[in-house]
């Protein structure tokens, strides 16, 4: 109860309209499981079945919340029927609210980085507003999405998510620990599972987290490939200062250190290519990306290794 208070109740969550809630991985959240499941095992539906039986609010719907079919399958049997479509330079959408614990594996960790990706594109649920969502998440993942230019954690995904949200934790995660006692599934024990990343990974600390998408977005719709291509391909060298990294986006990119650091544009609208990578804010990334898509020279096809050889 404490973590769905954190998530429906705190000062930038709290509505006064009636909610229509989309938990997926429901059976994460709640008091830890007997029984062991993979991810899509019958058992999750078993377990809500009787919630459905007592309100006829509740709606089990056995399918995956990694398949974006499964979020079509909502709106075309009825359960979206009453969700408004809310401007989005208004509030945060004041009717639907999207939440998951985030599954401690390669998928679940993907699954973050496509849904902060879906903010600046106004796909999946955003094409209703700026509909909040809140996460169950490992330490691990938090790190990654929440990293400072300081931090060595400081990634593709941490870029995105600060340039299309504002994110917090919502409750102190010692009320939420040891792991053991409140989620499912239980770190494995076994020498053998324990090797494999996801079981290590199990257990960790674990932290609830609110995100609320931005009314102003800095990447705008349909510049979200671009955004993709330059993070990705400078990343790969973020600790690298920008002007020996700028090379990687394409032959010939080292003109764009001219366009960036003109003389004669405002000190705003430059950017220090002495920083290494990762220490780019996003203003840096924002005038770098404008200067890629300008340039006459760079590749069409912005498939990551598109441009490089077979050899």
């Amino acid at each position: 109860m404490k973590i769905a208070s954190s998530f429906l109740q705190s000062k930038h969550m709290k509505s006064n309209k009636p909610k229509v809630v989309i938990e997926a991985f429901p059976a994460c959240n709640g008091a830890k499981a007997q029984e062991h499941s993979r991810e899509h095992s019958s058992l999750f539906p078993r377990m809500f079945s009787p919630l459905e039986q007592a309100d006829s609010r509740v709606k089990v719907v056995p399918r995956s919340g990694f398949n974006w079919d499964t979020y079509g399958y909502l709106e075309e049997n009825g359960l979206l029927d009453d969700v408004e479509i809310s401007p989005w330079e208004d509030q945060a959408h004041p009717q639907l609210h999207f939440i998951s614990h985030i599954p401690q594996n390669i998928p679940g960790e993907q699954l973050v980085a496509q849904l902060f990706r879906n903010i600046p594109e106004k796909t999946w649920l955003f094409k209703y507003g700026r509909v909040p969502m809140s996460f169950i998440m490992s330490d691990w993942v938090w790190r990654r999405v929440s990293a400072e230019r300081s931090d060595k954690e400081r990634c593709k995904l941490s870029v995105i998510a600060e340039a299309t949200s504002l994110f917090h934790v919502s409750l102190d995660p010692d009320l939420v620990s040891p792991f053991a006692d409140h989620f499912h599934p239980v770190p494995v024990t076994s020498s053998a599972q324990n090797r494999r990343t996801e079981n290590r990974r199990l257990g960790t600390l674990t932290l609830p987290v609110n995100v609320t998408p931005l009314a102003d977005q800095v990447i705008e719709r349909g510049h979200l490939d671009t955004w993709d291509y330059v993070l990705r391909r400078l990343f790969v060298l973020k600790s690298t200062p920008l002007k020996g990294a700028i090379s990687s986006l394409a032959p010939g990119a080292e003109i764009l250190l001219k366009t960036i650091t003109d003389r004669n544009l405002p000190r705003e609208q430059r950017v220090d290519i002495g920083k290494q990578v990762r220490k780019l804010d996003i203003a840096d990334w924002a005038l770098l990306v404008r200067a890629f898509e300008t340039w006459p020279f760079a590749p069409e096809d912005l498939t990551i290794d598109s441009f490089q050889s077979n050899d």
